[in-house]
């Protein structure tokens, strides 16, 4: 056959079998974009996007952690855009199972290095998770469709990210990474926020407040900030704590241009703070800063970080000044023991206290709390606000969980500490895990008044932070590596 006779590239769409083919498929793609909605043409024109990136991940494995710091950032606001997308609620676990996979396949021919992950923080998370994995058995609980989702953001997460984390961030570059790409989300987070304050919102962010968030996103008709997060409560908690974790580095940064960025993301992480109205948020820089200063043993700094401290305080507990301006005059209200809002929180955890006396397990993980009445409407938990991550955690695991959990929580931040004051020996490395330990601090803080430790991205950034944390002496081998600065690494 002469090879000039043959139909090649566009030339086969001439011909009878890849022309039905071409129709039949166009037709069929037809069918189910009209049949299902945009979220079918979304996904066909993201198969492309989809197959390049699952390319660079079984490459670089570590491309799924830093994938599911980013998405944690943005998977709670696409559902205001897109309605009916189903597939997002499991998005992240697809992202971090697939990240393992990529690990395994990445390194087949050779045997995975599990060394770095067997630490204690491992260890104390592996517990957690198997405590919340026995709840499935729970007497009380009623619904395992509600024990499957709330187990999540609860324990999957911590179980799964903090391994990960171990193995694939293992020196001072992706250290690095991690952190350039939590301040650049927390900009982009903060300028939304700015837009929403000074433009308005958009159109499908103004459907969702006309849904029944307005009730509490537009408070004497000023609206609480929420940017493309879940809610203001997350969004002015976790621009506090992006915003200390920037201030802490930014001390310490030689390069003016990197100040100047940690300075940027700083300011408008408070600002974002400040224009969200959530009154817990004021907690975590002052708890985080707190402990900072303790961190820094050094007591003229001690000193005039605690007078800092007690001035804020005073200026929002003991004076009106600023009372003019609506986002102050609500932080301020968060100092009032007599405030309407704290005493209804009491109220329910007085309640809760009564319900929890015969049931030291809880009442089922995913059955307190507003977020219940999906699966059980009418149950006393559901029915019943928990308000903060501890009492929630407290409704679900009970006592015994509860302890657990806290005993977790600080003896991570014991043990961090320790090894900041006692170990680490490089400055840099030194300052950038006292900024991971006193957000993280602050935001343990701020829990008490909202449910944000386990929420995105809060959750995901404070699950890879505990690994970084105890795993700090890693960070340090680059730089001490030759005998005479050698530092015992041996935890």
């Amino acid at each position: 056959m002469n090879p000039f006779d043959t139909a090649t590239g566009s030339n086969k769409l001439y011909l009878p079998d890849y022309l039905t083919i071409l129709v039949s498929t166009l037709l069929l793609v037809g069918y189910l974009i009209a049949k299902e909605g945009i979220s079918v043409a979304l996904g066909l024109i993201a198969l492309p996007f989809i197959a390049l990136y699952l390319v660079v991940l079984f490459r670089n494995p570590i491309v799924g952690l830093f994938t599911a710091v980013a998405l944690g950032f943005v998977i709670l606001g696409i559902p205001r855009y897109i309605k009916g997308l189903s597939v997002i609620g499991v998005a992240m676990d697809s992202v971090l199972i697939m990240t393992y996979i990529a690990l395994i396949f990445n390194r087949f021919y050779e045997r995975i290095n599990w060394k770095p992950a067997r630490k204690d923080v491992t260890f104390l998370a592996a517990i957690w998770f198997g405590y919340a994995l026995l709840q499935f058995i729970n007497p009380e609980a009623q619904s395992k469709v509600a024990w499957l989702a709330g187990l999540r953001g609860i324990a999957l997460y911590m179980m799964l990210i903090i391994p990960l984390t171990l193995i694939l961030v293992d020196n001072r570059k992706k250290l690095d990474s991690f952190i350039l790409l939590w301040m650049v989300f927390s900009l982009l987070v903060s300028l939304k926020g700015i837009l929403q304050i000074t433009i308005g919102v958009d159109r499908w962010e103004q459907e969702w407040l006309n849904e029944g968030a307005a009730a509490t996103h537009v408070l004497f008709g000023k609206l609480r900030v929420f940017s493309f997060l879940s809610d203001a409560g997350n969004f002015g908690a976790n621009q506090a704590y992006s915003a200390v974790v920037a201030t802490i580095i930014s001390f310490s940064e030689k390069s003016l241009r990197k100040k100047m960025f940690f300075i940027l993301v700083a300011i408008l992480g408070f600002y974002g703070m400040l224009l969200s109205g959530t009154r817990g948020a004021i907690s975590v820089p002052l708890s985080a800063f707190a402990l900072y200063f303790i961190l820094k043993r050094n007591k003229a700094v001690m000193l005039a970080g605690f007078i800092m401290i007690i001035g804020i305080f005073v200026f929002f507990k003991y004076t009106s000044i600023g009372n003019d301006n609506q986002q102050i005059r609500r932080m301020r209200s968060g100092f009032d023991p007599n405030d309407k809002s704290l005493q209804v929180r009491l109220a329910n955890q007085k309640r809760l206290s009564s319900y929890l006396a015969s049931r030291p397990f809880g009442g089922g993980i995913g059955h307190a709390g507003v977020k219940a009445q999906r699966y059980l409407p009418n149950a006393f938990l559901s029915n019943v606000a928990t308000d903060s991550w501890y009492v929630m955690i407290w409704a679900e695991q009970g006592i015994i969980g509860l302890v657990l959990h806290l005993f977790i929580l600080f003896y991570i931040i014991a043990k961090s500490g320790y090894l900041i004051m006692y170990k680490l020996q490089d400055p840099e490395n030194k300052q950038k895990m006292t900024a991971l330990t006193a957000g993280m601090f602050g935001i343990m803080v701020a829990s008490y008044g909202n449910e944000v430790f386990g929420t995105h991205p809060t959750g995901i950034l404070i699950y890879v932070s505990m690994a970084m944390m105890l795993n700090s002496l890693q960070f340090e081998k680059e730089k001490y590596e030759n005998p005479e600065n050698q530092v015992i690494y041996s935890q």
